[in-house]
């Protein structure tokens, strides 16, 4: 049977070599290599191409990984990079989607079935396979590799992804204002549900808070949910960028990569100092946020990330870290005293409509009004006294 139909269907998969190292200059930051340490010559300028267009280091590497991808299919179907046509386009979309993803797998087997929905959160677990989402991506990184050929007048004579002409031109000159209208997907490309930001009700925000088993986590959560900074940019504040008296914390913003002034509340500076009271004053060229087993080093994202991993597994839950903002945000959005341009400020969203999908109700939220409204009792239909008991079924039935 033909391999590429093997592969839709999860009977064959594709090999994992080959890896994504660190480059010896800046331009790429990144270079792709094959199982005997080779460099793949034409993705090398593909990368460099994305570093010269001011893209970051994270996601010159994250194209990177999509292209290995890429390139692990072809050399298992025996296919040159500039030969290529839809077919291995498909064979591609076909694996990923059924497919387990090795990022997902887990390591215990009492763990929640992949998709289930977290009864407490109401959140759902993540599927085994990729994510609609993680497809999609993987098609844009492929067909952006070889448009760049294209206009360097290599591969292919077609784009092997297709492409939805009617999408391009709608959306060539559309305001970022104005509301994106609703369009046919190219071939192959997945459907992606638009869920509202999942943010952590109040009762459940303070059974998380009570769960923090120090000072330093407890004042981490106090700024993420009053600050809505996101998670990396949170964890490389350094001493040198409080404002104690303003009640401001300056991070690096994650789009513009640019120093940016975020209010955070009196409580979480509170916290913040009675951290600093016990463990000092750390350097100024270090981050603010340490480990506390083994030598003292600036706290990651995945150690913090293994903080909220713990509280889930004692409370049953399931939030992320980027859940900590969306309920920041969710509570600026809907709390009356701000206006949305003021939250877009404060979350520094690019676009306005990002923003406006936290005014969003959820059923959570309206439980209390549900059961007020199931409960209240049916109103029993009542006549003027003085009329006839037959006049009235002739009129209003019986």
């Amino acid at each position: 049977m033909d391999l590429r139909h093997e592969l839709m269907e999860g009977r064959a998969d594709i090999p994992r070599v080959g890896a994504v190292i660190p480059a010896r200059g800046i331009h790429p930051p990144y270079i792709v290599v094959n199982g005997y340490d080779d460099e793949i010559k034409p993705v090398t300028p593909y990368l460099r191409d994305l570093a010269l267009c001011d893209s970051s280091p994270l996601t010159v590497r994250s194209y990177g990984y999509g292209l290995l991808r890429w390139f692990r299919l072809l050399w298992l179907l025996g296919m040159a990079w500039d030969k290529t046509t839809e077919a291995e386009t498909a064979a591609l979309a076909g694996w990923m989607r059924s497919a387990p993803n090795p990022q997902r797998q887990r390591k215990s087997a009492d763990g929640p079935a992949p998709g289930s929905v977290n009864l407490r959160t109401g959140k759902p677990v993540l599927r085994a396979g990729y994510a609609p989402r993680t497809i999609n991506h993987a098609l844009s990184v492929v067909s952006g590799f070889y448009e760049f050929h294209a206009h360097e007048g290599n591969g292919p004579v077609t784009n092997p992804v297709p492409v939805s002409p009617q999408r391009r031109r709608a959306l060539a000159h559309r305001s970022p204002l104005e509301p994106t209208p609703v369009l046919g997907r190219a071939r192959l490309r997945q459907k992606v549900a638009d869920r509202p930001p999942r943010s952590i009700p109040d009762h459940l925000w303070d059974e998380l808070f009570e769960r923090m088993g120090c000072e330093r986590d407890r004042a981490l959560l106090e700024f993420y949910v009053s600050s809505g900074a996101r998670a990396e940019e949170l964890l490389g504040v350094g001493i040198g960028d409080l404002d104690w008296s303003g009640k401001k914390i300056y991070v690096i913003s994650k789009g513009t990569r640019e120093r940016q002034p975020v209010p955070a509340s009196p409580q979480a500076f509170l916290r913040l100092a009675a951290y600093l009271d016990e463990i000092g004053t750390p350097p100024a060229d270090e981050p603010l946020w340490r480990t506390q087993r083994g030598a003292d080093r600036p706290m990651s994202y995945w150690a913090m990330r293994r903080v909220i991993q713990r509280a889930n597994e004692a409370l049953g839950t399931n939030w992320t870290l980027h859940d900590l903002r969306h309920t920041a945000a969710s509570r600026m959005a809907n709390g009356g005293k701000l206006t949305l341009p003021e939250v877009q400020a404060v979350l520094r969203h690019a676009n306005i409509q990002t923003t406006s999908r936290y005014l969003a109700v959820r059923v959570e939220e309206i439980f209390d009004k549900l059961t007020e409204h199931y409960n209240t009792p049916r109103v029993e239909r009542s006549y003027p006294t003085g009329y006839h008991a037959d006049d009235i079924a002739a009129v209003f039935g019986a």
